[in-house]
């Protein structure tokens, strides 16, 4: 079956699924021709994109198009321009887009109206700083004075690597930054003893590799009852939950790793997106979960007991309404989707209101007027 999965990601398209389990029912009504951004070419994320599609072929004979994008604005910008229904994405096109954060920020850009319809919360993985084996490293805070990755033009993944900082209780001062051209390039450092620490997900071919290099891989801790650093790293990436990797470089067939992991890929659409067609791309993806589950590595994660109606990120009035049939909503969730909604209202808002005073020094301006906004509002204040 993974090998099918394969093959149709390189054929670039979700129309067939020779082999797939029997269609299962369902009475949600799509259009029969769909496209979806999602991540590039054969990662986790493009692949259960081909084999969600392929349960929608079976059943309700949609051809979902799956359309690759190489980072979040190739995967946002399609769904901005209304050329695609719906984009699989990650907190990059979801949160940092709503927020109108680092790629987001420039002017072409802004905060996004984002709206969510489900997530993949699988749990399987974590999402971590990963350190050199060699260096007898028990914890985070064990990090003071090391080389830690800094990818440049890669803002996701050093916010992340900030947020691990942060719970150790160190900052970027704390560490001699390292800066490599690209995420691979990290972690031929780490083998390469350029670098001690990098970010990646547990199970990144990369950090398979490193575990079997001479410095070897060690992946440190993040206690859950460790409140005080758990509230530093989610200062810096709210996003950021505790979570038990059971896959990953040196985890695969052990208890597993206490980390932290964020959910991976999330299906967005915007507040332009309609409402009946969100209602029925969520129910879909509810009622055909059996028939997709199994199909591509990680796909278990949008089973709908792992949907948090609490995210950073508000959901979709359609999606909502499904909630609401399934029990699954209630006025907690209300109110925090509200407060979402007005925190990108806030954030538009300003954005606004700068690009009418059109600034010379652009990056500068925005992030002062962003934050003053978040401030003014009672919102949080992150990036």
């Amino acid at each position: 079956m993974n090998s099918l999965v394969k093959l149709l990601a390189a054929a670039g398209t979700a129309s067939v699924f020779a082999g797939a389990a029997l269609a299962q029912s369902t009475t949600a009504e799509l259009p029969k021709q769909m496209s979806w951004t999602a991540y590039d070419t054969g990662s986790a994320g493009y692949n259960q994109a081909v084999a969600i599609g392929a349960a929608l072929q079976d059943a309700l004979g949609v051809n979902l198009r799956v359309l690759p994008g190489k980072n979040d604005v190739s995967r946002t910008e399609p769904l901005r321009q209304g050329r695609v229904e719906f984009s699989a994405t990650g907190v990059g096109g979801s949160f940092m887009a709503q927020e109108g954060a680092f790629q987001f920020g420039s002017e072409n850009w802004g905060p996004q109206p984002i709206r969510v319809l489900m997530a993949n919360n699988g749990g399987a993985i974590n999402l971590a700083v990963g350190v050199a084996g060699d260096l007898d490293i028990k914890e985070y805070s064990d990090l003071k004075g090391k080389r830690v990755a800094w990818v440049v033009g890669a803002p996701a993944l050093n916010v992340n690597s900030e947020a691990y900082l942060a719970y150790g209780g160190l900052t970027w001062d704390d560490v001699e930054r390292v800066d490599f051209g690209g995420f691979g390039a990290s972690w031929k450092g780490l083998m390469e003893g350029q670098v001690d620490a990098a970010f990646a997900s547990t199970n990144s071919g990369f950090a398979y590799e490193a575990a079997t290099g001479p410095r070897g891989l060690f992946w440190p801790p993040i206690d859950p009852e460790n409140a005080e650093g758990l509230e530093r790293m989610q200062a810096i990436a709210p996003f950021f939950t505790p979570n038990k990797a059971q896959v990953g470089a040196n985890i695969d067939g052990t208890d597993g790793y206490q980390g932290a992991g964020y959910a991976y890929p999330v299906l967005v659409g915007t507040d332009a997106t309609d409402a009946d067609l969100a209602y029925n791309m969520t129910k879909a993806m509810v009622e055909l979960f059996d028939a997709y589950d199994g199909n591509a590595p990680g796909i278990g994660g949008w089973a709908l007991d792992k949907q948090d109606m609490t995210w950073v990120v508000p959901y979709h009035d359609g999606a909502i309404r499904y909630y609401q049939e399934a029990g699954m909503w209630n006025d907690e969730a209300q109110a925090h989707n509200d407060n979402l909604i007005a925190r990108q209202a806030a954030l538009q808002a300003a954005w606004e209101e700068l690009k009418a005073e059109a600034p010379e020094n652009w990056d500068e301006a925005w992030a002062e007027r962003r934050r003053e906004a978040l401030k003014a509002g009672g919102f949080s204040v992150v990036f």
